[in-house]
């Protein structure tokens, strides 16, 4: 990407101003909110995972909230909110799903359909979404208690109507996607492969960087709660809105098995890079990012998406494991092509990494002190 770079700066320095002032407080308090809930799983494995994406993940949600920033200031508050109980529901899904117990394709769509009635055009019945086969797992109560808070504060806003189909139908592809990658190791029977042919034609994509937007689509979702806030948006808008971040959810699921593939290696869990031969990965990226950011242009607030899609290759590329040998050409497609756009992003989030080594360092530190002082008491 080469050129100006005078809108996606003047959008990071709004959006930053706005983050900051009008929606992180509200993020934190949602956050706290959820405590507990979580705490009030009585599966004692499930409220641990839970509790886990609550501590752990956190930044997802405040990442996925800095889209709250493009809803008008009396819907920003409702809009944020609804962005984290949703970006809650996807991550603690999605390590449900990973678990063995999860391993049937259709067990697995029935858990996320909580995820999907979130942005539905009209809420569940008042007996609630119905469980999964057998009895309601004992996280029920739990996932469908965020599906319900995300719904309400979604459907409120002015342009939800309009939205709802788009965005239910974004929020389909991403269970489809999560439920079938999670799946796919235990049956190995191609149907992933099947199932993304299929579903890939008149995307603009091929099946696999189809598959890796479905898989990071809860984005789209969090990009159409936030035009929702508009009255003015269009159905033709939200499309727009869609097509741009299946192809920039596209980069993230990439990116993030490129930078995590060690990771995966050691806990035994399927790595979507291997979907492709290293030398090829490169080309596919720079074609993809290239996708995405002409698809940004044709969306409502395109300087803000090419910050978004910036923000995200930054804090991608700066991660540990992108200084592996084998992710760096990936890295630098990445990079290049989002040149200069990305070099904001980059100054941030390597001083960022570098402040969080800096405090993990100094906790390290007084650990050591504070245990070495406990020997030195001993008598």
């Amino acid at each position: 990407m080469r050129g100006s770079r005078a809108g996606p700066l003047r959008a990071l320095a709004a959006a930053n101003a706005r983050y900051w002032a009008t929606v992180a407080p509200h993020v934190q308090h949602e956050l706290r909110s959820w405590r507990a809930p979580t705490e009030a799983i009585p599966d004692p494995e499930l409220r641990a995972l839970a509790l886990e994406k609550l501590q752990q993940e956190r930044f997802n949600a405040e990442v996925a909230a800095t889209l709250a920033t493009l809803a008008p200031r009396p819907h920003r508050t409702a809009v944020t909110q609804a962005i984290v109980a949703l970006e809650l529901l996807f991550d603690y899904l999605d390590g449900r799903t990973e678990q063995p117990a999860s391993a049937d394709i259709d067990q697995a769509l029935a858990l996320y359909q909580p995820f999907t009635d979130a942005v539905a055009r009209e809420a569940p019945p008042p007996t609630g979404t119905r469980a999964p086969t057998g009895d309601a797992p004992e996280d029920w109560q739990y996932i469908t208690s965020l599906s319900a808070r995300t719904g309400e504060l979604f459907r409120q806003l002015p342009a939800a109507r309009t939205l709802a189909d788009t965005a239910n139908a974004s929020a389909r592809r991403c269970a489809q996607g999560q439920a079938r990658l999670h799946t796919a190791a235990a049956h190995n029977d191609g149907q992933l492969q099947r199932w993304a042919r299929e579903n890939a034609v008149g995307s603009g994509l091929q099946w696999r960087e189809y598959l890796a937007g479905c898989a990071s689509s809860v984005l789209a979702v969090h990009a159409m709660i936030a035009a929702a806030a508009e009255e003015e948006t269009s159905v033709q808008d939200a499309r727009a809105i869609d097509a741009a971040y299946l192809a920039i959810a596209a980069v993230i699921t990439i990116l993030d098995s490129v930078v995590d593939v060690s990771d995966d290696h050691e806990q035994g869990r399927p790595n979507f890079s291997g979907l492709y031969e290293p030398s090829e990965l490169p080309g596919q990226i720079t074609t993809l990012t290239r996708e995405a950011v002409a698809r940004t242009h044709e969306a409502p607030h395109a300087a803000h998406h090419t910050m978004t899609l910036a923000g995200v290759a930054a804090y991608y590329t700066t991660h540990p494991g992108a200084r592996r040998a084998e992710a760096r050409a990936t890295v630098q497609a990445v990079r290049s092509e989002l040149t200069p756009t990305i070099w904001p992003a980059l100054t941030v989030l390597h001083g960022w990494r570098a402040a969080k080594q800096t405090r993990a360092a100094m906790r390290r530190s007084r650990r050591v002190v504070r245990i070495n002082s406990s020997h030195g008491d001993r008598p």
